[in-house]
Protein backbone atom coordinates (compact mmCIF):
# COMPACT_ATOMS: atom_id res chain seq x y z
CA UNK A 1 0.00 0.00 0.00
CA UNK A 2 1.55 3.67 -0.71
CA UNK A 3 1.36 6.57 0.86
CA UNK A 4 2.23 10.28 0.65
CA UNK A 5 4.91 11.13 3.33
CA UNK A 6 7.38 13.67 4.80
CA UNK A 7 10.93 12.88 5.75
CA UNK A 8 12.85 15.53 7.86
CA UNK A 9 16.17 14.62 8.18
CA UNK A 10 18.78 16.45 10.51
CA UNK A 11 22.12 15.90 9.80
CA UNK A 12 25.27 16.80 11.95
CA UNK A 13 26.93 20.20 10.52
CA UNK A 14 29.72 18.79 12.23
CA UNK A 15 30.40 15.69 9.86
CA UNK A 16 33.07 15.79 7.39
CA UNK A 17 31.03 16.68 4.36
CA UNK A 18 31.75 13.75 2.35
CA UNK A 19 29.54 11.83 4.73
CA UNK A 20 26.73 14.40 5.24
CA UNK A 21 26.55 14.25 1.04
CA UNK A 22 26.85 9.94 1.65
CA UNK A 23 23.68 10.08 3.69
CA UNK A 24 21.85 12.41 1.60
CA UNK A 25 22.60 10.97 -1.66
CA UNK A 26 22.02 7.06 0.14
CA UNK A 27 18.63 8.34 1.19
CA UNK A 28 17.70 10.00 -2.35
CA UNK A 29 18.71 6.70 -4.06
CA UNK A 30 16.49 4.68 -1.62
CA UNK A 31 13.43 6.60 -1.73
CA UNK A 32 13.79 7.15 -5.79
CA UNK A 33 14.43 3.10 -5.75
CA UNK A 34 11.55 2.82 -3.95
CA UNK A 35 8.97 4.96 -4.38
CA UNK A 36 8.85 8.70 -6.24
CA UNK A 37 10.39 11.82 -4.61
CA UNK A 38 7.88 14.23 -4.74
CA UNK A 39 9.87 17.19 -3.22
CA UNK A 40 13.15 17.93 -1.82
CA UNK A 41 13.90 21.31 -0.01
CA UNK A 42 16.91 22.17 1.64
CA UNK A 43 16.41 23.99 4.73
CA UNK A 44 20.32 25.01 5.51
CA UNK A 45 21.87 25.10 8.81
CA UNK A 46 19.38 26.30 11.73
CA UNK A 47 19.24 26.33 15.49
CA UNK A 48 17.06 23.71 16.79
CA UNK A 49 14.66 24.04 19.48
CA UNK A 50 17.20 21.59 22.19
CA UNK A 51 20.84 20.43 21.49
CA UNK A 52 21.15 16.83 20.33
CA UNK A 53 24.44 15.37 21.14
CA UNK A 54 25.62 18.74 22.30
CA UNK A 55 25.22 20.20 19.26
CA UNK A 56 23.04 23.49 19.52
CA UNK A 57 22.59 23.39 15.54
CA UNK A 58 21.76 20.61 12.39
CA UNK A 59 21.34 21.11 8.59
CA UNK A 60 17.30 20.22 8.01
CA UNK A 61 16.64 18.46 4.27
CA UNK A 62 12.39 17.90 4.35
CA UNK A 63 11.76 15.52 1.54
CA UNK A 64 8.47 14.74 0.81
CA UNK A 65 7.86 10.90 -1.05
CA UNK A 66 5.36 8.09 -2.06
CA UNK A 67 6.43 5.01 -1.08
CA UNK A 68 5.24 2.01 0.56
CA UNK A 69 5.66 0.10 3.72
CA UNK A 70 9.00 -1.68 2.68
CA UNK A 71 10.71 1.36 2.04
CA UNK A 72 9.77 2.79 5.34
CA UNK A 73 11.27 -0.10 7.41
CA UNK A 74 14.56 0.36 4.76
CA UNK A 75 14.96 3.84 5.09
CA UNK A 76 14.19 3.05 9.43
CA UNK A 77 16.63 0.97 9.92
CA UNK A 78 19.08 2.77 7.20
CA UNK A 79 19.12 6.28 8.80
CA UNK A 80 18.90 4.73 12.63
CA UNK A 81 22.45 3.71 11.87
CA UNK A 82 24.01 6.63 9.55
CA UNK A 83 26.53 8.68 11.80
CA UNK A 84 25.48 11.66 9.66
CA UNK A 85 21.85 11.58 10.90
CA UNK A 86 21.19 13.36 14.08
CA UNK A 87 17.43 12.57 13.39
CA UNK A 88 14.89 11.91 11.38
CA UNK A 89 11.01 11.66 11.67
CA UNK A 90 8.67 10.11 9.02
CA UNK A 91 5.16 11.51 8.76
CA UNK A 92 2.18 10.27 6.98
CA UNK A 93 0.65 12.99 5.08
CA UNK A 94 -3.42 13.54 5.16
CA UNK A 95 -4.76 13.72 1.77
CA UNK A 96 -5.34 17.19 0.74
CA UNK A 97 -3.26 19.21 3.65
CA UNK A 98 -0.92 21.73 2.11
CA UNK A 99 2.65 21.02 2.03
CA UNK A 100 4.78 22.70 4.54
CA UNK A 101 6.02 26.25 4.13
CA UNK A 102 9.70 26.86 3.75
CA UNK A 103 11.42 28.18 6.79
CA UNK A 104 12.11 32.05 6.85
CA UNK A 105 14.83 33.51 4.40
CA UNK A 106 15.98 35.32 7.57
CA UNK A 107 18.74 34.74 9.96
CA UNK A 108 17.09 32.72 13.22
CA UNK A 109 17.11 35.53 15.72
CA UNK A 110 19.43 35.19 18.49
CA UNK A 111 19.06 34.94 22.09
CA UNK A 112 21.25 37.98 22.57
CA UNK A 113 19.50 39.88 20.03
CA UNK A 114 16.28 39.38 22.15
CA UNK A 115 15.39 42.09 24.65
CA UNK A 116 16.58 39.99 28.46
CA UNK A 117 13.94 38.50 30.43
CA UNK A 118 15.00 40.20 33.14
CA UNK A 119 14.94 43.80 32.41
CA UNK A 120 10.78 43.02 31.95
CA UNK A 121 10.79 41.53 35.68
CA UNK A 122 12.24 44.44 36.95
CA UNK A 123 10.50 46.72 35.23
CA UNK A 124 7.55 45.39 36.55
CA UNK A 125 8.76 45.24 39.92
CA UNK A 126 9.46 48.45 39.60
CA UNK A 127 6.21 49.68 38.83
CA UNK A 128 4.77 47.82 41.59
CA UNK A 129 6.93 49.15 44.26
CA UNK A 130 5.62 51.97 46.72
CA UNK A 131 7.25 55.48 45.18
CA UNK A 132 9.89 56.86 47.43
CA UNK A 133 8.14 59.85 48.51
CA UNK A 134 5.19 57.74 49.55
CA UNK A 135 7.10 55.33 52.01
CA UNK A 136 8.85 58.95 53.56
CA UNK A 137 6.31 60.39 55.69
CA UNK A 138 5.78 57.13 56.96
CA UNK A 139 9.27 56.45 57.92
CA UNK A 140 9.68 60.68 59.12
CA UNK A 141 6.48 60.05 61.58
CA UNK A 142 7.77 57.02 63.33
CA UNK A 143 11.26 59.13 63.81
CA UNK A 144 9.10 61.93 65.52
CA UNK A 145 7.19 60.13 67.74
CA UNK A 146 10.22 58.35 68.78
CA UNK A 147 9.81 54.68 67.78
CA UNK A 148 12.69 52.81 66.71
CA UNK A 149 12.05 50.12 63.89
CA UNK A 150 14.23 46.96 64.85
CA UNK A 151 15.37 44.58 62.16
CA UNK A 152 13.11 42.27 63.26
CA UNK A 153 10.25 44.84 62.07
CA UNK A 154 11.63 45.15 59.38
CA UNK A 155 12.12 41.42 58.09
CA UNK A 156 8.14 40.59 58.56
CA UNK A 157 7.05 43.78 57.15
CA UNK A 158 9.38 42.67 53.89
CA UNK A 159 8.33 39.26 54.26
CA UNK A 160 5.31 37.81 51.80
CA UNK A 161 1.77 36.93 52.92
CA UNK A 162 1.55 33.82 54.69
CA UNK A 163 -0.71 31.37 52.21
CA UNK A 164 -4.54 31.12 53.56
CA UNK A 165 -5.66 27.91 54.59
Amino acid sequence: MSGFYDLMLLLDPTAPEERRNAAISETESMIGSGGEIVTNDDWGTRRMAYEIDHRPEAEYRLYQFNGDNTLLDRLNQRLRITDAVLRFRIIKVKPGQPTPPPPDQQAPRRRDDREPQDTKVAARAAADAPALDEAAPDAGAADAAGVEASAGDVAVADAPPAPEE
